[in-house]
């Protein structure tokens, strides 16, 4: 399995730097809240999961040395801190829910001193890292029932260890398939612009000892024509309330490319990266990153000069197009809009009996 992503150290919020792999492992340390945003913004800590973890310990570095006495200015400054981290990356879910999840814990506990109350946010932090791989063994669990041994899988972008406290969602359901014995051939996408799906994806699953092959973007429609291809297992940063998904940007297309191969398309992710307050996809919203990222690779300019770029981080598949959400709680099978609101739910194995029965 990958190491740990994230810990909470003397020295600050302990990193791996995701922009070195796969030639360079190195641990990075963020001593204040500035640091961590910037981890963030720059993604050196990426992933939906990891994002979320990473921001609930941002606030905590946040509010270490302010002076407030009482609740009221302690919390000021609290939801001063949040507000900025919320600014760092706008898709994920989790980055917001984490945040949440902090700011209660604060009002829960507005009657202890400032002092307890720092020791109290730190332990809300720890407890979320320590969920979070519980959290994901479990969707691993159910998504793996949806695999038989020697299926060949695609997937796209890093939902792995890397993308969570250390054990992944996507590639968690490998990982687990793996220790239930099952033989997987992995086919993963590079991922442009910012090669996740190559430097991490692949640097992942070679550790880890499952068959892997890296395939360019554009090469997937080929493969599943050549009937090479069993399932589509992905990630997700953001899930509306009637299933739409958004993830990394080219997962829409291997959605339509499979609806039009005839081939189970899965979402793996966690209830916190849920939204019921959204309709439907159409009001995610969408980070669009610097042009950079497109016409330069490595500081070397790839593109002519003053070329415009449309850069979006994400997209949107439609619900229509996902044969099945898997989360900690279960697999939920269409309607979306009626069938997910069980997700809250619903824990482990109890939620099964409301599931339309697996493939």
């Amino acid at each position: 399995m990958p190491v740990p992503t994230i810990a909470w150290s003397k020295a600050g919020v302990k990193l791996i730097d995701q922009r070195l792999l796969p030639r360079r492992f190195k641990y990075i340390y963020c001593e204040d809240v500035e640091q961590l945003w910037q981890a963030i913004r720059t993604l050196a800590v990426r992933g939906a999961p990891a994002i979320g973890i990473a921001a609930a310990f941002g606030v905590v570095l946040g509010i270490k040395k302010t002076q407030a006495k009482d609740f009221t200015r302690f919390y000021k400054r609290l939801n001063k801190v949040c507000q900025y981290l919320d600014s760092s990356r706008p898709t994920a879910a989790n980055l917001s829910w984490a945040l949440e999840r902090i700011k209660a814990a604060a009002r829960k506990n507005r009657a202890e001193s400032v002092p307890r109350l720092k020791r109290l946010l730190l332990e809300e932090a720890l407890r979320m890292l320590a969920e979070d791989e519980e959290i994901c063994r479990r969707l691993a669990k159910f998504g793996s029932g949806l695999l038989k041994d020697k299926d060949r899988v695609l997937t796209h972008c890093n939902a792995g260890g890397l993308a969570t406290s250390g054990y992944g969602t996507a590639l968690g359901v490998f990982y687990m398939a793996k220790e239930e014995g099952k033989r997987l051939k992995v086919y993963t996408g590079e991922t442009r612009p910012l090669l996740q799906g190559a430097r991490l994806t692949t640097w992942e699953l070679q550790k880890s000892g499952i068959d892997v092959t890296l395939l360019c973007d554009n090469m997937a429609a080929d493969l599943m024509s050549r009937g090479k291809i069993d399932k589509v297992i992905v990630g997700a940063d953001r899930i509306a309330s009637n299933g739409d998904t958004a993830n990394k940007i080219g997962t829409y297309s291997l959605a339509v490319l499979a609806k039009a191969h005839h081939i189970p398309f899965y979402v793996i992710a966690p209830v916190s990266s849920f939204d019921f307050k959204l309709k439907n996809g159409s009001q995610i919203p969408i980070e669009q990153r610097d042009k950079k990222e497109v016409t330069e690779w490595g500081g070397v300019k790839i593109a002519p000069r003053n070329t415009k770029v449309y850069n979006p981080a994400f997209d949107v598949t439609p619900h229509k197009l996902i044969s099945a959400i898997v989360t900690e709680n279960g697999v939920f099978r269409p309607p979306y809009r009626k069938n997910l609101k069980k997700a809250q739910r619903h824990r482990g194995t109890e939620a099964q009996s409301s599931f339309t029965p697996l493939a």
